[in-house]
């Protein structure tokens, strides 16, 4: 049986926070402007737009905050 050292654990577990993360932001940030194009139809502009720039910010931060720059630019 061999032995997992205690640097590719530490890799390896940090790997999956961050793609956990980014998956969630990501989904979240689908999500929230999801809810925007719904408030927009019903008439709620500004609730729209206040969604549209959090559902906006957070798909930057799963996809390419974490996505890219954490993810694939340090483990591929």
């Amino acid at each position: 049986m061999t032995s997992i050292g205690p640097e590719l654990l530490t890799e390896s577990l940090s790997l999956l926070v961050y793609t956990v993360i980014a998956g969630v932001l990501t989904v979240g940030g689908a999500l929230v402007e999801q809810a925007s194009l719904q408030h927009l139809g019903a008439g709620e502009a500004m609730i729209a737009l206040w969604l549209a720039a959090l559902g906006g910010v957070m798909l930057y931060a799963g996809v390419y905050g974490l996505g890219y720059q954490k993810v694939l630019a340090k483990y591929v």
